[in-house]
């Protein structure tokens, strides 16, 4: 039984940002490093307060750089550790995502949308991060993200942030939007001993022969999908970590054939287990002609629209991403099949959109419902979207009187 010593635990009405700070401190991160960012600050100032109450370390960066850099370090000490940003501060961290990706260093960064580009709308939400989040450093790679609905899985979907990241050795990001982010709700926190933590797979001294450990799987042994376990800086084993391609010891390997091994192993461990990966909600889609595609907090004004929409007879589903990356496109391309559309609610000009098309691959009708930032979507918006594609006139104005 895990100790309930400085823990925040029963009913609470929390704020989004404090349940993501309280998620993360229940699933074991004990060092944050960030750089305030309207509006994801409130996640940094209760770290601030909170993590020296349980043991942990909490150091303001200066500036974003630094702050991802600073805790890809102190998770190769052994420690769990997260940052959290916003807007252009996403843009300054993706470097070093790269960065931590190659290393295969687990850590979590919760991404507080805001309406962009630039300094964009500092106050106001956004969903205009969502393809950053998928292609935002060079080269290839996979990654994981997760986007939450509510302050209840801010606190949910950050723990499991964590544990994808310490399972799979590699960067976890947590996809929210200033709504969610700024909303208060009543968020439940059970005991630790009824949260499920996963741990890195660790070597230890005794294990292996220290000075021939290999900290990459060996290229030759023919599991590049499968998770290497990692070595804790400062415990005696001799290896090398860097962002150049590098052999299965970690040292530099300039050719194409390390290049090859590398980004096989950094994609498979993704890719191979997708199906354990993606989590979606699903509502209603056995017989639906119409399908609504969402995430965040558009995902929650779709909700009346839905339900407006079924009372006038249209066959409508819904399908919640609550993982974004990686993409759920066999559940999509199934669905194509027997449908007449799909409808993609977002804060953004038709990102996840494009995601929905390239899956649908002409089979459905794929139809944005878009906001370029600063305000949530109108359930009418919504409304006469899925009317439309239900082929059925708009009756805007006897819906708004």
């Amino acid at each position: 039984m895990r100790s309930h010593e400085g823990l925040l635990i029963g009913e609470h009405f929390l704020l989004g940002d404090y349940a993501a700070a309280e998620g993360a401190i229940m699933a074991g991160c004990r060092f944050f490093a960030g750089y305030p960012i309207t509006p994801a600050t409130e996640i940094a100032e209760r770290m601030s307060t909170r993590l020296p109450q349980v043991g942990g370390i909490y150091i303001q960066m200066e500036d974003e750089l630094a702050s991802m850099n600073a805790i890809l370090g102190a998770s190769w000490s052994g420690a769990k550790s997260m940052t959290a940003t916003s807007g252009p501060g996403f843009s300054l961290m993706m470097e070093n995502l790269g960065l931590g990706i190659m290393l295969e260093t687990p850590c979590v960064l919760v991404n507080v949308q805001r309406g962009g580009p630039s300094t964009g709308l500092p106050t106001l939400v956004g969903q205009q991060d969502m393809m950053q989040a998928r292609w935002g450093s060079h080269g290839d790679y996979e990654i994981i993200a997760l986007s939450p609905n509510s302050p209840q899985e801010l606190f949910d979907l950050t723990i499991r942030a964590f544990n994808l990241a310490e399972k799979f050795r590699t960067p976890v990001l947590v996809m929210t939007d200033a709504e969610v982010g700024h909303m208060t709700e009543r968020v439940i926190i059970p005991p630790p001993e009824e949260i499920e933590l996963i741990q890195r797979p660790l070597v230890r001294k005794g294990d292996v022969d220290p000075d021939h450990f290999r900290i990459y799987r060996d290229p030759k042994s023919g599991d590049d999908g499968d998770v290497s376990p990692m070595a804790i800086a400062g415990e005696g084993f001799r290896f090398h970590v860097t962002g150049l391609t590098h052999d299965e010891r970690g040292y530099p390997a300039m050719n194409a054939e390390a290049s090859e091994w590398n980004i096989k192993r950094l994609v498979k461990k993704i890719r191979l287990h997708r199906d354990e990966i993606i989590q979606l909600e699903e509502r209603h889609l056995e017989d639906a002609e119409i399908i609504v595609v969402s995430y965040g907090i558009s995902a929650r004004t779709s909700l009346w629209p839905i339900e407006q929409a079924q009372k006038e007879g249209i066959r409508i589903g819904y399908l919640r991403l609550i993982t974004v990356w990686p993409f759920p496109e066999e559940r999509i391309r199934a669905l194509a099949k027997n449908i007449r559309a799909f409808v993609v609610p977002e804060i953004n000009d038709g990102q996840i959109l494009r995601e929905v098309e390239r899956c649908a691959a002409g089979q459905a009708q794929v139809i944005g419902v878009n906001r370029l930032g600063g305000d949530i979507l109108e359930p009418q918006q919504v409304l006469s979207a899925l009317r439309a594609a239900a082929g059925k006139p708009d009756t805007a104005e006897a819906d708004m009187s």
